[in-house]
């Protein structure tokens, strides 16, 4: 069982920046992969940003260029920094975790970018 606690969401203008933070209940080392989704108002749940244990990363194409998702193992934190956030950024966040061939979600963070 993987605990995900997902934080650092608000309310921010466009063009400003926010760092979300997801930490997790064991050690992120050996979770296969780790990432953030975003769900918006009427829109599917969309893959954001993951990085696997190994290092690799796959952003969306829509954030690519201004999100730079990373992990902190001391601290069993990934981290999703978003720069020049635009209003239809506008979302809730959620923090996922793959491990052992399931699936974990954290509860969300709001985020919102006005403009």
């Amino acid at each position: 069982q993987v605990q995900l606690v997902e934080s650092g969401g608000g309310l921010v203008q466009a063009g400003g920046s926010l760092r979300l933070s997801c930490a997790a209940s064991r050690s992120i080392v050996s979770i296969n992969t780790m990432g953030w989704y975003r769900q918006a108002p009427g829109k599917q749940r969309e893959l954001v940003a993951a990085i696997t244990s190994g290092g690799r990363i796959n952003y969306a194409d829509s954030v690519k260029g201004r999100c730079t998702i990373s992990r902190d193992n001391a601290n069993s934190t990934v981290h999703l920094q978003m720069n020049s956030l635009k209003p239809e950024d506008t979302a809730v966040y959620y923090c996922n975790a793959v491990y052992q061939w399931h699936y974990y979600w954290g509860q969300g963070t709001q985020v919102t970018v006005s403009s």
